[in-house]
């Protein structure tokens, strides 16, 4: 059995810009710029990052809805653009952001959770049906549930059907692109326990989405941060929260709120907002943002280079 699930090589995506009056200017935007890294068998790699910096467009690459301009995307050591369109649908799922679109409102659940088996022919209708009854049940629903519209659900619950949806093909990789933002408190612990159940007993692995840096330390073995298209930071989670080597990762974990008012932490000055991505800065991405920038991060790009055995950093400073 292969230890890497997947593997992604100088990952590269753009798309055109159009600008002025006569939008006659064109210009492009690198929306994914060079992504390197690996998922291995049965983990969850976290990937966190600033909105707008990437993440949910590696997500649409990942599970084949957008197309990569350069680079290597395997999958079970072959090419994921050489498996075919259903079998694709069989290795790799996706669980949305927002529960309320994700889902068609005019189909039953049963409809919605059985449309991939019924496109594949994975049984009969009456081995279809309970299958469902089954999947239902293994995400905390009643099998009767399955007659019901989304329109009759919580957005907890919606969720819960799309995670139904996803392993309803028993695939090898999830890819959650911000499954809980969208939920309450309460409801975000009850869907990151059952992905995390999920999880052991299909054997899956995950590549799970989100800005929320205290949810992706609570279900991630890893953790990759992006920034503009890049991956600045890959580490295990215990090892990032801990020792943080790149400066945006540390200015990441300072925003997280302490639940304590009586801890108070030093505050980093930095520019609020990301440089634009049409015309990003030379160097380093981050170097305009950075408190530690020296001269050669705004002349050189670095290399993600690794400092310690699985933690690696594409900065200068290492």
């Amino acid at each position: 059995m292969e230890k890497n699930i997947l593997k992604l090589k100088d990952i590269k995506k753009s798309y055109p810009v159009s600008s002025g009056i006569l939008s006659l200017s064109k210009a492009t935007v690198k929306a994914v710029n060079g992504v390197s890294f690996e998922v291995i068998r049965g983990e969850t790699l976290g990937l966190v990052g600033e909105s707008g910096c990437g993440k949910s467009t590696l997500a649409r690459l990942l599970t084949g809805l957008e197309s990569p301009d350069s680079g290597t995307l395997l999958f079970r050591d072959k090419e994921y653009k050489d498996w075919s369109t259903s079998q694709r649908g069989t290795m790799i799922q996706m669980v949305f952001q927002d529960p309320y679109s994700s889902l068609n409102p005019r189909q039953r659940i049963g409809s919605i959770i059985s449309e991939g088996m019924r496109i594949n022919k994975t049984g009969s209708t009456k081995e279809i049906t309970k299958r469902v009854e089954e999947l239902l049940i293994q995400v905390g629903l009643r099998p009767e549930y399955s007659k019901r519209y989304p329109h009759e659900f919580s957005g907890g619950q919606r969720q819960r059907v799309a995670i139904a949806r996803a392993i309803a093909m028993n695939p090898d990789l999830i890819v959650c692109d911000e499954p809980v933002s969208a939920l309450d408190v309460s409801v975000q612990a009850q869907v990151l326990n059952l992905l995390k159940n999920i999880q052991k007993e299909f054997s899956l692995s995950y590549v799970f989405i989100s800005h929320d840096l205290s949810v992706v330390s609570h279900i991630s073995d890893r953790v990759a941060v992006m920034y503009l298209g890049k991956i600045m930071e890959i580490a295990k989670t215990e090892d990032l929260y801990k020792n943080p080597l790149h400066p945006y990762t540390r200015i990441l974990l300072d925003a997280v709120p302490i639940p304590d008012p009586t801890l108070q932490r030093e505050n980093i000055n930095i520019p609020e907002d990301m440089p634009n991505p049409i015309s990003p800065p030379s160097g380093c991405p981050f170097n305009p943002r950075c408190p530690k920038a020296i001269d050669i991060c705004s002349s050189s790009k670095p290399e993600l280079v690794e400092t310690e055995s699985g933690h690696s950093v594409y900065c200068h400073l290492y």
